[in-house]
C-alpha cells in the first residue's frame, strides 16, 4: 500500500543525502520516481547534499500541483511509482494535501524531507501539514550536534553573526554564508535547546572565552564517583 512519509531533522543530518540514496535504491529497482524540490542552496532545480552529491529535480514554486503532474504523466502513459520531495518545509498546506491524494487516490508514495521548525522555533506551514497527515514521521537518526556537543535540536539564524529570532521566516542562506543585500550576511547553526533559547551560538561562546574552543558544559561531563 503506498504511503506518505515525512522524514524530518535539522539541517545538517543528512535529508538530502537519504533522499538522493532513496531515488537510487527505488531506481535501482526498476521503479519511475520524479524528484522535486524547492529552494536549495545550490541553486534552481537541484538536490544537494553537503557530502557533495547532487541531483536534477523539478524545482516546486507556489503554483506547483503534485496532483496534475501525476496525472498527466499517468494519462500521457508515463508510469510514476513515487515521488521525493526535498526541503518540504518550504511546500505550502495545499500542496501537502495535493501528496497525500496522490498516494491514497493514485498508489504513488510519497516521500518527503524536511526540517520542522524555522529560526524561531516555529514550524514551517508545509511541515506542519506533513505531520498532521503523514502515515508515518521519520526523526533522521544521524545526530546534528550543537557546538557544546550535546544533539541538536534547533536552527538558529545568524545575521552579521549575530543571532537573531525575527524576521521573514524564509531566507536562504547556507551555513557557509550568504550575502542578502535586504538581510546582510545570513548563516545558519544548529543548536540545542537550551543554547537556543539562551541565543549563545559557537562565535558567541568564543567571544565570552576568546582563547578557548568551545567545550561542553560541565552538565554534559562525565562526573566522577565518590569512594564511600
Amino acid at each position: 500500500m503506498a504511503e506518505l512519509v515525512f522524514f524530518s531533522g535539522t539541517m545538517d543530518c543528512g535529508k538530502s543525502t537519504l533522499a538522493l540514496q532513496m531515488h537510487h535504491n527505488h531506481a535501482a529497482r526498476g521503479r519511475d520516481g520524479l524528484l522535486f524540490t524547492r529552494q536549495d542552496r545550490a541553486g534552481s532545480a537541484t538536490i544537494s547534499s553537503r557530502l557533495g552529491l547532487t541531483k536534477r529535480a523539478y524545482e516546486v514554486d507556489d503554483r506547483t500541483d503534485f496532483w496534475a503532474e501525476v496525472l498527466g504523466r499517468r494519462t500521457q502513459g508515463r508510469p510514476v511509482d513515487y515521488l521525493i520531495g526535498d526541503e518540504a518545509q518550504f511546500y505550502t498546506a495545499a500542496q501537502v494535501e495535493q501528496l497525500a491524494r496522490v498516494v491514497d487516490e493514485l498508489g504513488v508514495d510519497a516521500y518527503a524531507f524536511g526540517i520542522s521548525s524555522d529560526f524561531r522555533a516555529r514550524l514551517f506551514p508545509g511541515a506542519q501539514r506533513l505531520v498532521e497527515l503523514a502515515d508515518r514521521v521519520e526523526i533522521l537518526q544521524v545526530r546534528a550536534l550543537c557546538w557544546c556537543g550535546a544533539r541538536a535540536t534547533h536552527n538558529a539564524r545568524t545575521v552579521d553573526g549575530v543571532m537573531v529570532v525575527e524576521g521573514e521566516q524564509v531566507v536562504v542562506g547556507d551555513v557557509a554564508g550568504a550575502s542578502d543585500p535586504h538581510h546582510g550576511e545570513v548563516q545558519y547553526e544548529v543548536l540545542c535547546r537550551r543554547h537556543h533559547m539562551r541565543r549563545m551560538t559557537a562565535a558567541a561562546s568564543r567571544a565570552l572565552a576568546p582563547d578557548a574552543a568551545p567545550t561542553p558544559e560541565p552538565f554534559l561531563a562525565e562526573q566522577p564517583t565518590l569512594d564511600v
